[in-house]
């Protein structure tokens, strides 16, 4: 499967509205379906993966722009863009980082004014406005309250991920992910 195949599927909200909450809930229900997933998440400016001490924190502070770090259970790639030379991530990019072969659905956290099929996560309690209404990518809401979702607009019980599973499964039209597939 190459890269352009792989279905891409966005999770976009206000700050604070659970994305990343969801997609840990999430995660573990698509993997079961026996999915190969791929997640890439947008992150602020100077975030770090490594922790000061660490060999691979150290020697990147000293001045290597690459540092991959591998062992038998998994590796990191660390690119490190010179100050004053940050580049804004550009979803495309990094899509092409992945290894196509490992990956059947690539789950994107973040990047949300992209053009790609997206849910959102709505919780009318924080006081901001439904993205949806004004992006046509997004394909349905997660909410705690769907009353408040637009007419026409698919509406996801936000605690249901089974539900929210098996809505992507037809979606993407992805084996072993329909509703009737769990006991």
């Amino acid at each position: 499967m190459t890269s352009q195949m792989i279905p891409l599927l966005g999770f976009a909200a206000w700050s604070g509205a659970g994305k990343t909450t969801l997609l840990t809930r999430l995660l573990p229900v698509l993997r079961a379906s026996g999915l190969q997933l791929a997640l890439i998440k947008h992150a602020h400016h100077d975030f770090d993966v490594d922790q000061p001490g660490k060999d691979s924190y150290e020697l990147r502070k000293a001045g290597a722009g690459q540092v991959l770090v591998a062992s038998s259970r998994r590796l990191a790639l660390m690119v490190e863009n010179p100050e004053g030379q940050e580049v804004k991530p550009v979803l495309a990019d990094l899509v092409r980082k992945l290894d196509p072969r490992r990956t059947d659905l690539i789950l994107v956290e973040g990047f949300k004014r992209e053009p790609i099929p997206k849910i959102e996560i709505h919780r009318p309690g924080l006081g901001k406005p439904l993205l949806c209404v004004d992006d046509p990518h997004i394909i349905a809401v997660a909410t705690d309250r769907p009353e408040s979702v637009p007419e026409g607009t698919r509406a996801l019980p936000l605690d249901e991920v089974r539900v929210i599973a098996a809505f992507i499964g037809e979606y993407f039209d992805l084996p072993g992910l329909s509703a009737d597939a769990w006991p």
